[in-house]
């Protein structure tokens, strides 16, 4: 058995990360998949009081591991909506369709990690983008094969979003 790396350790020192978003929903890019040989790709949100995090969709190629360092996070998952609470944890598994947000009455902070990794920083500069005005929703949309993101129609999370907004 060898016990020599096949590739340095990604370190990201927090002054490092990049921070995409608005004050409701930001986005610190941690570390992307090209920097672990494809294993993982991470990125930390932080999400003000029951602002949302991700419209419903599912990836094709990796699992999604979702650890809640702060708050109450609300999650879809397939047909199902939790919420889970700071310390807790949650995989979704490739094909099924997810989204999340702070729960309604709190806000959150989370660790995203897709494994294997997915080049996904790309994707959140996109998203970034698209909330200054300076892309279109089309675009987002004519990336869901590159960033392995797929949008699926889930009308009971805006149903359950929408409902704790009153």
């Amino acid at each position: 058995m060898s016990t020599v790396a096949t590739r340095p350790a990604a370190i990201r020192q927090p002054h490092e990360a990049e921070i995409l978003g608005t004050p409701a929903t930001q986005v610190r890019l941690l570390i992307d998949a090209n920097e672990t040989g494809g294993a993982v790709s991470t990125v930390e949100v932080t999400m003000a009081r029951g602002a949302d995090g991700a419209a419903p969709h599912f990836h094709t190629t990796s699992d999604e591991l979702f650890y809640v360092a702060e708050g109450d996070l609300q999650v879809l998952t397939g047909d199902k909506i939790v919420t889970v609470g700071a310390g807790g944890s949650i995989v979704v598994p490739k094909y099924m369709p997810h989204a999340f947000g702070a729960g309604p009455d709190s806000s959150a902070r989370i660790l995203i990690a897709l494994m294997p990794g997915v080049e996904r920083f790309e994707y959140f500069r996109l998203l970034d983008r698209i909330g200054k005005g300076e892309s279109t929703f089309e675009e987002l949309l004519a990336s869901q094969e590159e960033f392995d993101n797929h949008f699926v129609d889930a009308p009971q999370w805006w149903a359950e979003r929408n409902a704790n907004r009153r």
